[in-house]
């Protein structure tokens, strides 16, 4: 059984910094691509950023480029999401998903990942 488990979450004030993690198990991590999304109430989920089974692939929103950073670290079975100077906007689930469908490599589309985490919230306030 995969299973994702999210971590890190919390209620910070903007400017603050969190640090999230996802736990992974039941899959063979270090071939699997590993992508954030996230979801504020009544929006759709979007694409935050991405990581590949090579860690020198990366792939950030636009929207968010400049203040996240992804990393991975394999023998932990464990992706990260750092994300810096944060805006209430940032309010939001963030989730993380894995993929192998295009051969682990990094993508934006919710359709290519194959297991997703539960979610962790993130509130950002004034």
């Amino acid at each position: 059984q995969v299973l994702l488990v999210e971590s890190g979450g919390g209620l910070v004030q903007a400017g603050g910094s969190l640090r999230l993690s996802c736990a992974a198990s039941g899959l063979p991590f270090s071939s699997f691509a590993m992508g954030w999304f996230r979801q504020a109430p009544g929006k759709e989920r979007e694409f935050v950023a991405a990581i590949g089974w090579n860690p020198k692939d990366t792939h950030y929103s636009n929207s968010i480029w400049d203040r996240v950073t992804v990393s991975r670290e394999n023998a932990k079975n464990t992706v990260y999401l750092r994300l810096t100077n944060l805006k209430p906007g940032d309010t939001a689930a963030y989730y993380c998903a894995a993929s192998r469908t295009i051969g682990g490599l990094t993508s934006p589309f919710e359709v290519n990942y194959e297991y997703w985490g539960q979610g962790t919230q993130v509130t950002v306030s004034s």
